[in-house]
C-alpha cells in the first residue's frame, strides 16, 4: 500500500493520470495529512501538480524500479507507428514540405520568399511586394500549407478584390487541396450560429465587402473568430494618405487597421507599394506595425528601414533554376487608324452631346449625382471609341430606358419639377464606389455600367428629358447608319494585321515589318505563322459580339475563335482556357477584362488591345496575362488608336512617350504604368478634360506637355527606383545555392514513396480496400466507418469520402494528359491524416514499451539501442491555451552503442531493421544475454544527455540568433519613431501653451491635447518595450524520448539460435567500404564534379557530387565488392532515397580485382520500385547489375 512518505522525486507513479505512469518533481507537505505534488509526465514532457491527501495515496502505485524498456513490443506495428509519427511530423524531415505536397514546380524567388523571408519569421508581420506575375498566389499557398503542417494555423482569412476571389478559390483548391470558402450574402445569412466567419476555417472575402460593411466587419472581429493568418491581396488599395495636413484614412485604410489587430500573422500582398509619397508609404506600413511607424513621415527627422518587414523583387531580377531570365522580352506597338467621314461625323456628334451633358451635370447642386451623370458619360465616350455597334446598342438601350422612365413620370406629374424622381433613377456612385467597382468581378461591372449608362441623366424636367430624347434619337439613327454602311477602319486595321500574323511564311516575299510607336521600324515583328496564338481585349460585350461574328468570317473557321466574358460561369471559363492553350485549332481567345485578372495565357505571345483601357495600370494587367511565368516568346502587344479624336491623341502622345522611354530604359517602364501622375490627376481625369475642352488648341497643347512631363526621364526613373524599394537580387550563385538546397530536400522528401508504403500498409490494417487501376494510381472501394469518422473529429477541410475513384502519390500522376483526376494522398490530405490518428491512437504505447528489431547487415554481435526524440523551442507569447508557443522543433534518431557513444541520425533507420521471426528468441531472453547487461535503467539518460550536450545548443543558437536580430531592429526602430514623436508632442504642447498664455490661441489643437498625445505615446513605448522583451524570452524544452528500439545484430541472434547466419555483403566492412568511397570520389574528380564523402551523416546515400556553376547535385551510393561476389545488398532507405531522385542517383559499384587494383561502375536508375513496407533491405543480383552498368560519366 502507497504511503505518502513513498512519493519521492523520481519516483515513478500510476495512478495521478488516467493514461501513463509520471515522475514526480517535487513533494511540498502541508502539515502530514496532504502534499502538494509536482509531477511531469514521462511520455509528452507536461508538467502538472494537484493535492493528494493520505486517505488518496492508496489508490496510487509505485512503479517497480526495473528496466524502464521492456522492448517486447510487436515489431511489424512498432515500424508501422514509428511511420506514423514521423510522417504526421513530416516538415521536420522534409524542408520542403508544402512544395512536395502540392501541384506546383516553385521557382527560386518563390522558395526563398516562404522558406527564407516568410517561414522564419515568429509571428510574421511581411510584406511581399515582388513584380506581377511573379507567383504571389503560389508563395501565400505554400506559406498556408507549411503553416497547417506546423500545427500554427486552423483559421485563415484571405482578402481580395472581388474580381481575384474565385481565381484564389480555384488556386488554392487546385495546386494545394486547401478548400477555402467565398463569402457572400447568401452564406452570411444562412450561418447556424449567426456568425459565417466563426463556422469557416478557411475564407475568402472581398475587400469591398468587408470594407463597406459595419455588421460584417462586427462578425469578422468576434472572439470566436481567432483568426491565424490574414492576407491581404492587392494590399495597396487599403491606402491612406495625408491631406492638408491631415490623415484621410479610406474605409479600406480602416478595414486594414481592423484585420492586423485581430490576427496573429498578417501579410500584405501587393506589386505597387509605394505611390511616390513616402509619408503614404509609411501610413501604409502602419498597418503592419503602428508604433514602429507612427505619426507623419518628416523628411530630415524620421528614417525608415523596412527591409526586415517586406520583401520586393522585379521581374528583371528573376530568374530559373538553370539561370537564364524567368521573363522574355515584350514590345509595344502602336496601330493608328483614320476615321471615316461617317464615323467622324458620329463621333463629333456623341462628343457634342457628352461635352453639353458633363456641363449640365456640374450644374446640379447634388454633387454625387453629378459625379454619377459623370461617369455614365465617361462610358458612353469609350463605347463611341470601341466600335460601331457598342456605340449603336448603348445609344439604343439609353434612348429607351429614358423614354420609359418618361412614361412613368408623365404618369406621376404632368409637367414642372421632377428632378428628386430622376436622380432616384440610377444608382449613386461616390469615389469609393468607383474604386471598388474597378476591383468588382466583370460581369457586376458590365451590369452597373449598364444600369448607369441607361438611367443616369442631368436632365431636371420633363421637358429637359424631352429635349434629351430628342438627340438620343438623332445620335441613334446616326450610328445605325454608320454601322449599316459596313465601313470600319478600325476592323479593317484589325483585319490586316490578323492576315499579317496568321499567314504562312511561304506565302510572303517580304519580311512582315510593322512601326512601333514613334514611328521606326521595329524588327522584333513576330514572324507570320498560322499556328500561332493571339489575345485580343475589349471593354465592352458588343463588341466582343461583333468582332466575333467578324473574324470568324475573315479565318472561315468557327472553331478558330473562343470567347470570355463576365456572363460565363467559371466552368465555361476554365473549358475555354483550357482549349486556347492545348487546341491547335483555337487561334484567337476574345476577352473583355474578365480575363485581364486571374487566367494564364502564356500559351499564346501577341496580344491586341482593341479598346484602349482608361486606367494605364490595366494594359499592364492585361499583358501580364501572356508575360508571365512559363512564357517562353517574346511577347507583342498592339494598341489600336483613332487619330484627330481628342481622347485618342492624349493616349497616342502616351504610347509614344511609353515607347521611347521603353528603348531607353527597357521593358520594365510597363510595370510603373499605374504609377504614373498625370500633374497629380489620374489618366481618366486627363482624358475626360480632352473630350470636354479638347477642341481648345491652348488645352490641347497644356495636355500633350502634361503627358510628356508625366514621361520624363528622371521621373520615370525615380519611379523605377521606388518599385525597387527594398529590392532583393538573386545572383547566378544565389539560384545555385538554391538549387542545392532544393535537390537536398527532394532526395530526403517522404512524398511519395515513404508515404506511400506507410499508407498502404497502414490502411489495409484499419480495414480499407484499396486495388491498382492504372500504374502507380488506385482504386480505393472501401474506407472504413473508423476511419470517416475519425475525420469527423480532427478534419478541418473536406471529409473523407466513403471510396475513391482514384488516388495517386506523385504529383505527375495526379492529372495526366489525357487520365481521369485522381486524389492526391500526401500529409494534410484528410484520408492519410486519419489512418495516421488512429494508428497511433491505438499503438503509441508500442513506442515507449519498445521493440526488437534486426540489422541483417551486421554480422557482429554487440546490440545496440534506438532512441527517438523530440525537443522544441518556446518564446515569451501565449498560445490561445495559455502555454508558452513553441516556434521551432526538432526530431531526432539517437543510437547509443555498448561503449556509451551516441550516434545521431537524420532519416529513419527503423525501415532498414526487420521484426524478430516467431522461430527466433523473444526479448527476455535477448536481455537476459551478457552482450546486453550494459542496458541499464540510465540508458535513456545517455540518449538525453547527447542531445542536450549536442544538439539542444545548436539548435537553440540558430532560433535565437535569428530572431533577435529581427527584435533587435525592431526594437531600435520603434523606440525611435515613438522617442521622436513624443518629443514632437511635448514641444507643440510647450508652444501651445506659450501661444494660450499670450492669448492666440488655436482653434483646431490646444496644449492638453498635444500634453495627452504625448502621455499617451508614451504609455504606447513603455507597453511595447514590455512586448518586446517577452519575445526575447528564447528558451529551449527539455528532450522528450518518444520511443526506444533495441537493435540487435543478426551475428548475435545467430550466437543465441546456435545457427550460422551468411551475411549476404561480407565485403562491406568498414575498410573496404572507405575504400570503395575514395575511389568513386576519385573518379568524380577526374571528371570534373566536386564531391564530397557524406557517409557518417546516414542520408541514404555516400556521397554528394557537385555540378560546378549549376547548383546540380549528383547522388552516388557505393558498394565494394571482390570480383566474383555474386550479390549487392541495398537497405530499403537507400532504395527510397533512390527513388526521391531517380535522374540523379548513381548506384557506384567498385570490383575489387585484387589489393592494388579496382574497376568503377555506374549503375543509373538502379531500381525500379519500392518494396513493401515490412522489406528491410533487398538483395539484386551483381553481374545483372554490371550487365546494366556503364562508364562512369
Amino acid at each position: 500500500m502507497t504511503e505518502l512518505k513513498d512519493l519521492t522525486p523520481g519516483t515513478l507513479v500510476k495512478g495521478v493520470t488516467s493514461d501513463s505512469p509520471v515522475e514526480v518533481v517535487s513533494v511540498k507537505w502541508f502539515g502530514d495529512s496532504a502534499i502538494e505534488l509536482t509531477y511531469k509526465v514521462p511520455a509528452t514532457g507536461a508538467v502538472g501538480n494537484q493535492l493528494v491527501y493520505r486517505d488518496a495515496a492508496v489508490s496510487l502505485d509505485i512503479v517497480e524500479q526495473g528496466l524502464p524498456w521492456s522492448f517486447d513490443g510487436d515489431g511489424g506495428l512498432f515500424r508501422l507507428v514509428s511511420e506514423a509519427q514521423r510522417i504526421r511530423l513530416a516538415h521536420l524531415f522534409d524542408p520542403l514540405l508544402a512544395v512536395h505536397t502540392s501541384v506546383v514546380e516553385p521557382l527560386p524567388h518563390q522558395i526563398t520568399a516562404v522558406y527564407d523571408s516568410m517561414l522564419k519569421r515568429q509571428p510574421l508581420r511581411f510584406l511581399l511586394a515582388d513584380d506581377p506575375g511573379a507567383g504571389k498566389t503560389i508563395m501565400a499557398g505554400l506559406f498556408i500549407k507549411e503553416l497547417i503542417a506546423r500545427g500554427d494555423l486552423q483559421r485563415c482569412l484571405i482578402v481580395c478584390p472581388g474580381s481575384l476571389a474565385e481565381q484564389w478559390q480555384d488556386e488554392l483548391y487546385r495546386r494545394f487541396h486547401l478548400p477555402f470558402e467565398i463569402l457572400t450574402n447568401d452564406k452570411l445569412e444562412a450561418a447556424r450560429t449567426g456568425n459565417w466567419f466563426v463556422e469557416t476555417p478557411l475564407a475568402i472575402a472581398r475587400l469591398d465587402k468587408l470594407s463597406r460593411n459595419e455588421d460584417v466587419q462586427e462578425k469578422l472581429k468576434a472572439p470566436d473568430c481567432g483568426w491565424d493568418l490574414v492576407i491581404c491581396d492587392e494590399a495597396h488599395k487599403m491606402s491612406a494618405s495625408f491631406f492638408g495636413g491631415e490623415v484621410k484614412y479610406t474605409k479600406r485604410y480602416q478595414l486594414g487597421q481592423l484585420l492586423s489587430t485581430i490576427t496573429r500573422h498578417f501579410l500584405l500582398m501587393t506589386a505597387t507599394p509605394h505611390n511616390g509619397k513616402e509619408e503614404d508609404f509609411q501610413l501604409f506600413m502602419a498597418l503592419l506595425d503602428g508604433d514602429r511607424f507612427e505619426g507623419r513621415f518628416r523628411d530630415g527627422v524620421h528614417t525608415a528601414d523596412v527591409s526586415d518587414l517586406m520583401r520586393r523583387m522585379v521581374k528583371e531580377k528573376l530568374f530559373k533554376f538553370d539561370g537564364t531570365p524567368l521573363f522574355p522580352e515584350r514590345f509595344a506597338y502602336t496601330v493608328p487608324y483614320k476615321l471615316s467621314d461617317g464615323e467622324a461625323r458620329l463621333y463629333r456628334e456623341v462628343t457634342d452631346y457628352v461635352r453639353e451633358e458633363f456641363n449640365r451635370a456640374e450644374a446640379l447642386q447634388n454633387d454625387k449625382r453629378a459625379g454619377t451623370v459623370g461617369f455614365a458619360l465617361t462610358i458612353l465616350q469609350r463605347r463611341l471609341a470601341s466600335s460601331p455597334e457598342a456605340i449603336y446598342q448603348s445609344l439604343r438601350r439609353r434612348k429607351e430606358r429614358l423614354e420609359s422612365r418618361l412614361r412613368e413620370l408623365e404618369l406621376l406629374k404632368r409637367g414642372g419639377e421632377v428632378e428628386s424622381s430622376l436622380a432616384a433613377s440610377a444608382p449613386i456612385l461616390d469615389t469609393e464606389d468607383v474604386e471598388d467597382l474597378e476591383d468588382a468581378p466583370d460581369d457586376e461591372v458590365e451590369a452597373t455600367e449598364g444600369e448607369i449608362l441607361d438611367l443616369a441623366t442631368a436632365a431636371r424636367t420633363i421637358d429637359e428629358l424631352k429635349a434629351e430624347i430628342l438627340i438620343l434619337k438623332g445620335l441613334e439613327s446616326l450610328a445605325l447608319s454608320v454601322r449599316r454602311s459596313g465601313t470600319d477602319k478600325k476592323w479593317q486595321e484589325l483585319a490586316d494585321l490578323l492576315n499579317k500574323v496568321f499567314q504562312s511564311p511561304v506565302t510572303t516575299d517580304q519580311p512582315v515589318v510593322e512601326t512601333s510607336s514613334n514611328g521606326a521600324e521595329s524588327p522584333e515583328f513576330p514572324v507570320s505563322s498560322p499556328h500561332q496564338k493571339l489575345v485580343l481585349f475589349t471593354e465592352h460585350r458588343d463588341t466582343l459580339s461583333y468582332l466575333h461574328q467578324r473574324i470568324t468570317t475573315l479565318l472561315g473557321r468557327p472553331e478558330a475563335v473562343v470567347i470570355i466574358h463576365g456572363g460565363i460561369g467559371r466552368q465555361e471559363r476554365l473549358k475555354v482556357q483550357e482549349s486556347f492553350r492545348h487546341d491547335p485549332d483555337v487561334q484567337i481567345l476574345l476577352a473583355t477584362d474578365a480575363a485581364g485578372e486571374g487566367i494564364n495565357l502564356q500559351r499564346a505571345h501577341l496580344m491586341v488591345n482593341y479598346d484602349l483601357p482608361w486606367n494605364p495600370n490595366r494594359i499592364e494587367q492585361r499583358f501580364g496575362r501572356i508575360h508571365r511565368i512559363g512564357q517562353t516568346e517574346v511577347c507583342h502587344l498592339w494598341n489600336l488608336i483613332a487619330e484627330e479624336t481628342r481622347e485618342g491623341d492624349v493616349y497616342r502622345t502616351l504610347l509614344d512617350k511609353l515607347e521611347e522611354a521603353r528603348k531607353a530604359l527597357g521593358g520594365q517602364v510597363f510595370d510603373v504604368l499605374g504609377k504614373i501622375q498625370f500633374a497629380g490627376k489620374p489618366l481618366r481625369e486627363l482624358l475626360v478634360e480632352a473630350v470636354r475642352y479638347g477642341e481648345k488648341p491652348e488645352v490641347q497643347a497644356r495636355l500633350t506637355q502634361v503627358v510628356s512631363d508625366a514621361f520624363d526621364r528622371d521621373q520615370i526613373q525615380d519611379l523605377l527606383e521606388e518599385r525597387a524599394l527594398a529590392q532583393d537580387s538573386m545572383d547566378a550563385s544565389h539560384v545555385h545555392r538554391i538549387r542545392e538546397d532544393m535537390e537536398r530536400a527532394e532526395v530526403r522528401r517522404l512524398q511519395p514513396h515513404y508515404v506511400e508504403s506507410f499508407f498502404m500498409e497502414a490502411f489495409s490494417r484499419l480495414g480499407g480496400v484499396m486495388k491498382q487501376r492504372e500504374p502507380r494510381r488506385y482504386q480505393i472501394t472501401h474506407v472504413p466507418a473508423q476511419i470517416r469518422n475519425r475525420d469527423r473529429l480532427i478534419g478541418m477541410g473536406e471529409p473523407v469520402l466513403s471510396r475513391y475513384e482514384r488516388v495517386a502519390f506523385e504529383k505527375p500522376l495526379v492529372a495526366p494528359q489525357g487520365q481521369p483526376l485522381a486524389a492526391f494522398v500526401c500529409p494534410g490530405h484528410p484520408l492519410l491524416d486519419a489512418a495516421i490518428d488512429l494508428t497511433l491512437e491505438r499503438h503509441r504505447e508500442l513506442l515507449r514499451r519498445g521493440a526488437v528489431l534486426v540489422d541483417e547487415n551486421d554480422p557482429g554481435d554487440q546490440p545496440r539501442v534506438l532512441f527517438y526524440l523530440e525537443h522544441g523551442i518556446q518564446d515569451g507569447s501565449r498560445t490561445r491555451s495559455g502555454e508558452n508557443r513553441t516556434i521551432s522543433k526538432r526530431m531526432l534518431y539517437v543510437e547509443i552503442d555498448t561503449a556509451g557513444n551516441a550516434l545521431h541520425q537524420d532519416y529513419a533507420p527503423y525501415l532498414d531493421y526487420r521484426p524478430l521471426t516467431e522461430e527466433e528468441p523473444g526479448a527476455d531472453e535477448i536481455l537476459a544475454r551478457a552482450e546486453c547487461d550494459w542496458i541499464s535503467r540510465d540508458i535513456e539518460d545517455k540518449a538525453l544527455h547527447y542531445a542536450v550536450s549536442n544538439v539542444v545548443p545548436e539548435h537553440l543558437e540558430e532560433v535565437r540568433s535569428r530572431k533577435l536580430e529581427l527584435i533587435a531592429k525592431t526594437e531600435a526602430a520603434v523606440k525611435e519613431r515613438l522617442t521622436k514623436e513624443i518629443a514632437y508632442w511635448d514641444h507643440r504642447a510647450a508652444e501651445l501653451q506659450a501661444q494660450e498664455q499670450a492669448g492666440k490661441r488655436n482653434a483646431r489643437l490646444n496644449s492638453g491635447e498635444a500634453r495627452k498625445r504625448a502621455d499617451e505615446l508614451q504609455g504606447r513605448l513603455q507597453k511595447r518595450m514590455e512586448e518586446i522583451q517577452q519575445e526575447r524570452q528564447i528558451s529551449p524544452l527539455p528532450p522528450l524520448v518518444l520511443g526506444g528500439v533495441l537493435v540487435v545484430p543478426i551475428g548475435l541472434l545467430a550466437k543465441l539460435t546456435g545457427s550460422t547466419v551468411t551475411i549476404a555483403s561480407p565485403q562491406d566492412t568498414q575498410a573496404s567500404a572507405a575504400r570503395a568511397r575514395a575511389a568513386v570520389m576519385e573518379v568524380e574528380r577526374s571528371l570534373g564534379f566536386e564531391p564530397v564523402d557524406r557517409e557518417t551523416d546516414k542520408l541514404g546515400y555516400d556521397i554528394e557530387s557537385r555540378v560546378p556553376g549549376t547548383g546540380k547535385l549528383r547522388f552516388i551510393e557505393v558498394k565494394g565488392r571482390v570480383a566474383g561476389a555474386s550479390t549487392v545488398t541495398v537497405t530499403k532507405n537507400e532504395i527510397l532515397t533512390s527513388l526521391n531522385k531517380p535522374d540523379d542517383f548513381i548506384l557506384g559499384i567498385v570490383e575489387f580485382l585484387d589489393e592494388a587494383t579496382h574497376q568503377v561502375h555506374y549503375v543509373r536508375r538502379p531500381f525500379k520500385r519500392e518494396p513493401d513496407f515490412g522489406v528491410t533491405s533487398v538483395n539484386y543480383n551483381l553481374s545483372e547489375l554490371l550487365e546494366r552498368a556503364e562508364t562512369p560519366s
